[in-house]
């Protein structure tokens, strides 16, 4: 009993720390936008009826998350005029960044995505650039405010209060749009991005190094800013480095790519929009916390290799249950007792989604926690931001043809194509176990 006091004791010490309880709000701005240019955007077009391959086109909006490392520098090195001499390096970026979603969302509300699709894209990209760049400042506060015994805990508390957004920007904005319209549903969820308004403008600035001016010294900063990171990380990890980035770039390729299209077949398959919002969405963040629970004390006893292992292959296997269910899924089918089949669609459907959602959770806390492992204190937002946007930029590329294959061969294969994609990442998860399991170590800075 003193062991488990003690150890109740550290926990709450710990995670009542101010700077891990920022990062649940932190999470909660963060992970607001993204289902809103990702699958809830998804369903809002399959269910005003937008053509199947143009939805999984709808996908690459989610690249500006991918390719935020070419603005990075800009954000991690160069100060804001008038916002940076009151708030900060960090804090003036994240501000901004912050009220363009919020007006950005609240425009994608005034607009019908039928008859004015290419503008309704511009909207979401907008949108999606700017949390991208949120991203990065939220993950650059991270590094930067706390040392290496917080991160963890850090970590955690982002990602639960991510994982509350989502629900939020998930399962919320399914109800709303059932009573109501999806219209109204991005219009509250414009004004939920207030959240992290005022976290922003309540929290401290983290102690960063200075930042020079690049009026003053246009070279130097260049150099500083664009050039340094790539050069610390290559000469850190010499030959490992292109196998490290390839293992980041594809570890989660298997999942999202399953993702852009997994409400459309929801719907497509006869779930309503409330049983999506209950099971999918509310029940399946239930889940999404245990996995990520699950995930942080695999890291802390098994270590990285061992966590990404099991991470790599439980995802690629949930696909696979995709499969059978677009296949075999009592919603699909018709017997006398239409009560009895609703509720088998369900399990089958909360059954699905607690694997998925269990090892995506576990998956994405192996390879935070990886990612931050390979980060320099130096070069944080930076180096940080080229893991984050490698991570998500191939599912996000091959996902936009998700519709096509959909169109092409039925949800059935495309399942399976999905579950296969995940083969190359758990490849390279035993590459490093044997070959680069040290590498890690040198990362700090």
């Amino acid at each position: 009993m003193p062991d488990l006091r003690d150890s109740l004791w550290t926990a709450w010490r710990l995670y009542s720390h101010p700077r891990v309880v920022v990062m649940l709000f932190l999470g909660f701005s963060a992970g607001l936008p993204y289902l809103l240019v990702f699958s809830t955007l998804s369903a809002w077009l399959a269910d005003a009826d937008v053509d199947r391959a143009a939805i999984g086109y709808f996908s690459w909006v989610g690249i500006m998350f991918s390719i935020k490392v070419f603005w990075a520098p800009v954000v991690d090195r160069l100060k804001l005029p008038l916002l940076g001499r009151a708030l900060g390096q960090r804090r003036s970026w994240l501000l901004l960044a912050q009220i363009g979603i919020g007006l950005s969302l609240a425009a994608m509300a005034l607009v019908e995505p039928v008859g004015h699709l290419e503008r309704f894209a511009q909207l979401a990209l907008l949108v999606a650039f700017c949390s991208a760049t949120q991203d990065i400042c939220i993950d650059a506060y991270r590094i930067d405010s706390a040392d290496d015994s917080f991160q963890g805990a850090m970590a955690a508390t982002y990602i639960l209060g991510y994982r509350v957004a989502m629900l939020v920007a998930g399962a919320g904005a399914f109800y709303i749009a059932s009573y109501d319209s999806w219209n109204g549903a991005y219009h509250v969820m414009a004004w939920l991005m207030a959240v992290g308004v005022v976290t922003t403008l309540i929290i401290r600035e983290p102690d960063t190094p200075p930042r020079q001016s690049f009026g003053r010294h246009p070279a130097q900063w260049l150099e500083t800013a664009l050039i340094a990171p790539f050069r610390d990380f290559l000469k850190r990890y010499g030959t490992l480095a292109l196998g490290l980035l390839a293992l980041v770039a594809i570890y989660r390729i298997s999942d999202i790519t399953m993702g852009v299209m997994a409400n459309p077949f929801y719907l497509d398959i006869g779930y309503t929009k409330n049983e999506i919002a209950t099971v999918a969405k509310f029940f399946g963040f239930f889940m999404t916390i245990l996995g990520s629970a699950v995930g942080g004390l695999a890291v802390l006893r098994w270590g990285l290799g061992r966590s990404m292992l099991v991470g790599a292959v439980g995802v690629a296997l949930t696909n696979l249950l995709f499969a059978v269910m677009a296949t075999y899924s009592p919603v699909t089918q018709v017997v006398v007792e239409p009560e009895q089949v609703r509720w088998a669609a369900l399990a089958w459907l909360a059954a699905v989604i607690s694997a998925d959602n269990l090892f995506g959770g576990f998956a994405n806390v192996a390879l935070i926690a990886f990612m931050s492992s390979l980060t320099n204190r130096n070069f944080s937002a930076t180096q940080f931001a080229l893991f984050s946007s490698l991570m998500t930029l191939p599912g996000k590329f091959i996902g936009g043809f998700s519709g096509e294959v959909v169109k092409a061969a039925g949800y059935p294969l495309f399942f399976n194509y999905a579950a296969l994609l995940g083969v190359p990442g758990i490849l390279l998860v035993l590459w490093w176990l044997r070959y680069g399991r040290a590498a890690p170590d040198q990362g700090r800075g």
